[in-house]
């Protein structure tokens, strides 16, 4: 019973957590207030550095300064506090960038060869520090923590009860399956806002589409996991959101471009 109690209130808390409004598409989030992202992705850089080889060549740095920075004035508000931070990682091999709350943003060299043009360097920058500035980070550990509390009451309401384990199996595979939903609305949700931020910094919303088309061709031959069983959206699925939400951000380029 104790148990039980104490999973009722980390379930309270949880109903109880801080609610969020997500910048650029107004969706409401519930977050635990114990999360501190910005200290979090403090740390989390500071790992990373130590870690990974930083890149010494002054044209890919300032490249990525270049354009972080403008990215960073369109973010405006909706990163309050940020202290923005921007390292080139020297990885070739590595297609691939990551933004950390706090303003923290790491961009492989890999992604630095393979981006046709600052415009897609911009959008995938955009879409990672979407990523931050949507708290999807603290949203995942919150739906980690609900998952985990709910399949520890489950297991103590079930007891000795029949077919008990097949119940916490089913619980287990379904819980596991809504998580990846979630990581892949992410996605979506961070795919629109990175469009809006390189939009408003001045950068063509458009490559987004051309550089997605670009690794859906690389990725051809490559095999895949099924949808259902995979974090990120398939490529087809993403160029045609993209596609849909040009409507919506290419007048913001329009607007914002005259001022580049």
């Amino acid at each position: 019973m104790k148990r039980i109690a104490a999973v009722g209130l980390g379930l309270a808390a949880l109903i109880l957590g801080g609610c969020y409004t997500v910048p650029e598409t107004g969706r409401q989030a519930f977050i635990l207030p114990i999360f501190d992202d910005a200290q979090m992705g403090a740390q989390a850089f500071r790992d990373v550095k130590a870690r990974e080889k930083i890149s010494a060549d002054p044209q890919a740095n300032a490249r990525v300064r270049r354009v972080g920075e403008r990215i960073a004035r369109a973010v405006g508000a909706d990163l309050p506090g940020a202290n923005w931070e921007f390292v080139v990682f020297d990885a070739p091999g590595t297609v691939n960038a990551f933004a950390l709350p706090g303003g923290k943003v790491g961009v492989y060299t890999g992604l630095l060869q393979f981006t046709a043009t600052d415009d897609e360097l911009a959008v995938v920058m955009g879409h990672e520090i979407g990523h931050a500035t949507a708290r999807h980070g603290a949203q995942r550990m919150t739906e980690a923590v609900g998952a985990s509390l709910l399949g520890i009451g489950l297991s103590e309401w079930l007891g000795d009860a029949r077919n008990r384990d097949l119940w916490l199996a089913a619980y287990g595979v379904g819980a596991a399956g809504m998580i990846l939903k979630y990581s892949r609305d992410h996605e979506g949700e961070a795919d629109e806002i990175g469009l809006i931020y390189a939009a408003r910094a001045g950068y063509d919303p458009r490559a987004g589409i051309t550089f997605w088309q670009r690794m859906m061709e690389k990725n051809k031959d490559g095999r895949k996991l099924p949808v259902l069983l995979s974090t990120h959206p398939a490529d087809a699925n993403r160029i045609q959101h993209l596609q849909s939400l040009m409507p919506r951000v290419m007048p913001v380029y329009e607007q914002h471009r005259k001022d580049d």
